[in-house]
């Protein structure tokens, strides 16, 4: 099987747009209806929200959890609620990789350095999967898209194979769409 992989050379970029549009054209090509993403702000949930409005397409938007960050980075109501009205889904969690705090161990940390070694969105991509359906928000087995970034913005995606961190190992990152190449 040959597969492309497009390649961002430049992160500072909002490569939003273009991300949604190969995450679409994969979906369409695969029968994949559920895409799940990474918003802190809401902003890139809101653009994902408008491009693919009308469309048969799922959305389970994951943010940071609350406390993470400070308060005027939290995710807003307004753009939970718009979510909601459309159908859906806002899955607020513990950061699965930020996690020293709360367990004695170290190794969330290491897992995370080490996805980072792939980027910064390849690792979240990963992250929100699990979260997502540690919340029930995907099924395992299912595939999905998964979409973040490096910054602000989406230029990373994934289509990936659902699963919950109890059954860590059926988590499969089945293809890469797009990342930087950094």
């Amino acid at each position: 099987m040959k597969r492309e992989i497009i390649y961002f050379e430049d992160v500072n970029e909002d490569h939003t747009l273009e991300t949604l549009k190969i995450a679409e054209k994969r979906m369409q090509e695969a029968g994949i209806k559920k895409i799940v993403i990474a918003s802190t702000t809401g902003q890139t949930a809101a653009k994902v929200m408008q491009y693919f409005e009308g469309k048969d397409v799922t959305l389970v938007v994951v943010p940071h959890q609350n406390g993470f960050s400070s308060e005027t980075n939290r995710f807003p109501q307004d753009v939970k609620e718009q979510l909601l009205q459309k159908g859906h889904h806002v899955h607020i969690a513990t950061m699965l990789f930020h996690t020293d705090l709360v367990y004695s161990s170290s190794i969330p940390s290491i897992i995370a350095d080490f996805l980072y070694t792939v980027g910064n969105g390849f690792k979240v991509c990963i992250e929100i999967v699990l979260m997502a359906a540690d919340g029930g928000y995907t099924e395992p087995g299912e595939q999905v898209i998964a979409i973040a970034g490096t910054a602000k913005n989406a230029d990373t995606a994934l289509l990936m194979t659902a699963a919950d961190t109890r059954h860590l190992r059926q988590l499969q990152v089945r293809e890469i769409l797009c990342k930087p190449y950094h």
